[in-house]
């Protein structure tokens, strides 16, 4: 495992102590390798208390990332932090970190590799030009994510995301859980006052779709970890967009709803949730590949079906944080500043009306006083 830290850890300039980083419960310390601005961690998989849990389907090893903030004075001005890292691998695959390079191919690998569908659901940057390399957000950030299918040497597909649900927990039926995408693509986070979710109007391909949520936190809870799990569905590429096969956004400008492809009555079902087709998300709707009939071949059917055409996928955990120290620090000085400079107003004003008194009575005075004549006489 090697994990890479930037040593400006809170993106405000001020570079942390590499010493003051640890991994692991029995805080295992940067290598040397660590850079000016880079602290690196290299170290096996079972080293520094790591955990392991093993699923169904994923070898899952845990970890964590420690901050503990050091100081020769009786002050700090940083906060201590715990970032969670958890490394998936995939218990049907090697997970050696020696390549394997086979002098054979057998004929029930290449039949597997055809049938399998490889889902991704990927964090991006604002431009979308590659992965985000942090996970890390502010409250007040957007969430730009993508959502794809690798097609390998299937016939063409095109990708729908069902269902998106967030949660403080890995599980998505846990509680407490948020609906972000409901009922077969409607984004319903998107009708919500302080939300700008929405579908990206245009596939960069078929099989890729990508949305928009803005960074959020469960109310009352004080876990800052966010895991978003999608059931994400490959269909044929020749599907026609209906109920049941759309990406909807809702428009707060025309308080309806529009739809990627296709005509936008196919979202009228979104407004009340529940009402769109809902089929079993795991079973229903699966695309079915016909089994070689021999090597290299491949059966023609005249209604493709895609079998392992669903996933679960999740995101996460994403931390959460408050906004920046200098923003709070800028918001508190404006809103401390604005009765001194009310106060400074009303002074400069009462001055000025004195000034104008003390003249006007001056001039008054001036006027009724006697005017003495100097009178010459011839």
């Amino acid at each position: 495992m090697e994990v890479s830290v930037q040593r400006d850890l809170y993106g405000n300039g001020k570079l942390v102590k590499p010493s003051d980083l640890s991994l692991g419960a029995q805080q295992c310390k940067p290598s040397t390798q660590s850079t000016d601005n880079m602290v690196i961690f290299q170290i096996s998989l079972q080293d520094c208390g790591n955990t392991a849990q093993m699923s169904q389907d994923w070898v899952v090893y845990t970890t964590s990332l420690t901050y503990s903030p050091t100081s020769s004075i009786p002050i700090v001005r940083t906060n201590p932090a715990e970032v969670p890292i958890m490394c998936y691998y995939y218990r049907h695959s090697n997970v050696s970190s020696k390549a394997i390079k086979p002098t054979w191919l057998p004929f029930s690998t290449t039949v597997s590799s055809e049938e399998r569908l490889s889902f991704s659901l990927r964090l991006m940057a604002e431009d979308w030009s590659g992965p985000r390399s942090s996970s890390v957000f502010q409250l007040g950030d957007i969430l730009y994510i993508e959502a794809s299918v690798d097609t390998q040497n299937h016939i063409g597909l095109i990708l729908f995301i069902d269902r998106c649900v967030a949660t403080i927990s890995p599980d998505a039926s846990s509680s407490p859980n948020y609906d972000i995408i409901t009922d077969n693509g409607c984004l319903v986070d998107g009708m919500q006052e302080d939300s700008s979710a929405t579908f990206m109007t245009q596939r960069v391909k078929p099989d890729n779709l990508r949305f928009t949520v803005d960074v959020f936190r469960f109310l009352g809870n004080d876990a800052s970890l966010i895991y978003i799990t999608c059931y994400l569905r490959a269909a044929a590429a020749t599907q026609v967009p209906d109920s049941m096969n759309k990406a909807c956004s809702y428009n707060k400008a025309t308080n309806g709803w529009s739809a990627v492809e296709g005509p936008s009555n196919i979202c009228q079902c979104c407004q009340t949730t529940g009402t769109c087709s809902n089929p079993n998300l795991m079973t229903g709707g699966t695309i079915r590949l016909g089994r070689p009939r021999a090597f290299g071949k491949r059966e023609a059917l005249d209604e493709p079906h895609i079998e392992g055409g669903q996933s679960v996928t999740t995101l996460g955990p994403l931390l959460v944080t408050g906004p920046k120290q200098s923003d709070v620090a800028l918001q508190m000085t404006k809103e401390e500043s604005a009765p001194v400079e009310l106060w400074v107003l009303v002074a400069v004003g009462c001055l000025s009306l004195l000034v104008v008194l003390i003249c006007g009575v001056s001039i008054v005075k001036s006027l009724k006083k006697p005017q003495n004549v100097l009178s010459v006489e011839q």
